[in-house]
């Protein structure tokens, strides 16, 4: 039963990577775009050079569970990979227990504020010609880190497997 939950999580997860890939060409598209207008036509978009850093925040913020559940993320792994799978899974629930769920948490509600506020004052960009709603890219982030939340479960699920496996196996 377990490991269908962790195939559901994973195959979601999945689909969040292959959004950062579509916004990754996209990204691609747009850097190409203001290079060759720049050096090649002497022309230059705010708009679009900002729109490059929308989308780099677009890819790091919702590729933060997608690594998750890679186990791509960054580990001391000088004594983790000496670990049996028992113990690892043990730190990985304790981990995504007591550090990622509070500061996911911390994060996607102290930042849904900072949200609101932008919404509220129609913020855009200060520069002229740069992009309006700024709100929109701000919203990644509360809806990012409760993306985290979700896919921390299915962390824990994935470890609490391996962690059943690796003591059935003894």
């Amino acid at each position: 039963m377990l490991e269908k939950i962790e195939n559901l999580f994973n195959k979601f997860a999945d689909v969040i990577g292959y959004i950062c890939i579509f916004v990754m060409i996209l990204l691609i598209g747009d850097v190409f775009f203001n290079v060759a207008g720049r050096y090649l036509f002497k022309y230059g978009n705010v708009a679009t050079q900002e729109l490059e850093w929308h989308f780099f925040s677009i890819i790091i913020l919702l590729g933060l569970s997608y690594v998750l559940k890679e186990d791509g993320h960054v580990r001391v792994d000088v004594f983790y990979e000496k670990f049996s799978t028992k113990t690892k899974s043990i730190i990985n629930m304790f981990g995504t227990i007591f550090f990622i769920l509070p500061l996911s948490f911390l994060v996607a509600w102290l930042s849904f504020d900072y949200v609101v506020e932008a919404y509220d004052y129609s913020e855009g960009s200060s520069d002229p010609g740069g992009l309006p709603y700024r709100w929109i890219i701000k919203a990644f982030i509360p809806f990012s880190f409760w993306l985290l939340i979700f896919f921390s479960i299915g962390y824990f699920i994935k470890h609490l497997n391996l962690y059943l496996k690796a003591k059935d196996e003894k």
